[in-house]
């Protein structure tokens, strides 16, 4: 096998159990099934979730055999991963309903003829009651309480729903129907990943490569992307948001995604970080990689108009190379934008704001804003101008 070849595979991957194991498995020459499963407890995909596919991506481009799981059953428990209350579950509809969205956006990054799209209620439907308890016999409590958040619940007092035992076990049960050779999961999944290594060996299969990938942080740098914190970069934004938000990150963060969610050689990114050091402007780089996710969700021309139009907002070479980067915290989960631009320097007070917006010279990202009782949520990252010259990039955290 080439090393080539193997690196590739392991790019941005946190944890590979067993790495030998995956090398044996390639040596074998044949088609690896990898499975990666999505519950449909949203609508949209936004790039944290893309972390996974990508990795799909480069499997199928080396000619495995990816199987994309929708995990319509399993979204209807709901997965008590993290959760430190019981989760409510959805009902079949909701379920159905996101799940539609699911395939048209994956196959922006995945080939439709080379993926099999799998729902995990065609082989749990047929389980009868009595199927469901000999599958429950093949695991115990104690190892389920081995499980972070369910020792965390227990010992707190904290219910535990039977049900939510069932989730990892069907989880790793998906494995078992799908023959999986290969899993790919986030970081927070290893607990569900290894039950389905365990039931395989149960059911006389050849245990699967659990393959764990990093949980994506969001605009934010800091916590998790995710819609309910604001933080995200939906794949279904359009490409002037896409640019905006892409182009707002820090940094230090901008290389973290280039890892996971670039499709370019680490070569030459990490030729890109040393220019850096040595004096290169990030911002040249940051269009690279929001114009490289543009193109991959929208088209080229699309990334090209994004730049254009973000370059237009910000009166072209108006914006600094260099500007302060701040973090404001809040406590009622927003902040007024006055109180924004005053308690980060851009104005000596917050009647000063007012007057500013209502002048038409407050920016954030770029555009205009024309409401000064404006909340910014939490869990933002965004770059606000004042006047001509004022600018900083700022966090609003909780």
């Amino acid at each position: 096998m080439q090393e080539d070849v193997l690196a590739s595979l392991l790019r941005g991957t946190d944890e590979v159990l067993v790495k030998q194991e995956l090398i044996k498995k390639l040596e074998e020459g044949r088609p690896l099934r990898v499975k990666a499963g999505f519950d449909p407890t949203a609508p949209d995909l936004h790039l944290g979730h893309t972390v996974l596919i990508n990795k799909l991506k480069q499997f199928q481009d080396y000619g495995h055999e990816i199987l994309f799981l929708i995990g319509d059953f399993t979204g209807m428990i709901g997965d008590p991963t993290g959760k430190n209350v019981t989760r409510k579950p959805l009902t079949r509809e909701e379920v159905l309903e996101n799940a539609k969205t699911y395939q048209e956006q994956v196959f922006k990054i995945l080939d439709p003829s080379k993926t099999q799209v799998m729902f995990n209620s065609s082989w749990m439907n047929a389980m009868s009651p009595a199927d469901l308890i000999q599958l429950a016999a093949k695991h115990t409590v104690a190892r389920m309480l081995e499980r972070d958040d369910f020792s965390k619940r227990f010992k707190s007092g904290q219910s535990i729903a039977i049900h939510e035992f069932l989730y990892p076990l069907i989880q790793g049960y998906d494995s078992v129907a799908m023959r999986a050779d290969v899993e790919l999961g986030g970081t927070d999944q290893k607990f569900n990943l290894l039950v389905g290594r365990q039931l395989q060996e149960v059911y006389g299969q050849k245990p699967q490569v659990v393959i764990t990938m990093p949980i994506l942080e969001g605009l934010d740098g800091v916590q998790k992307m995710s819609k309910s914190l604001n933080n995200y970069i939906g794949i279904a934004d359009a490409a002037d948001d896409m640019f905006g938000k892409l182009m707002s990150i820090s940094d230090e963060l901008m290389w973290r995604y280039f890892e996971l969610l670039s499709f370019r050689p680490m070569t030459e990114i990490k030729q890109w970080m040393q220019e850096c050091e040595q004096g290169a402007n990030p911002r040249n780089y940051k269009v690279k990689l929001a114009q490289e996710i543009i193109e991959r969700f929208h088209d080229s021309a699309s990334a090209i108009k994004a730049l254009e139009n973000f370059e237009a907002r910000f009166q072209r070479g108006a914006m600094p190379d260099e500007m302060d980067e701040l973090e404001l915290s809040c406590e009622a989960g927003s902040y007024c934008i006055a109180n924004v631009l005053k308690d980060a320097g851009l104005v000596g007070s917050t009647s000063e704001a007012i007057r500013m917006i209502n002048q038409g010279a407050v920016k954030i990202d770029g555009e205009k804003v024309s409401d000064p009782k404006l909340d910014i949520a939490a869990g933002t990252v965004n770059v606000y101008q004042v006047g001509k010259r004022k600018f900083a990039r700022i966090k609003i955290s909780a």
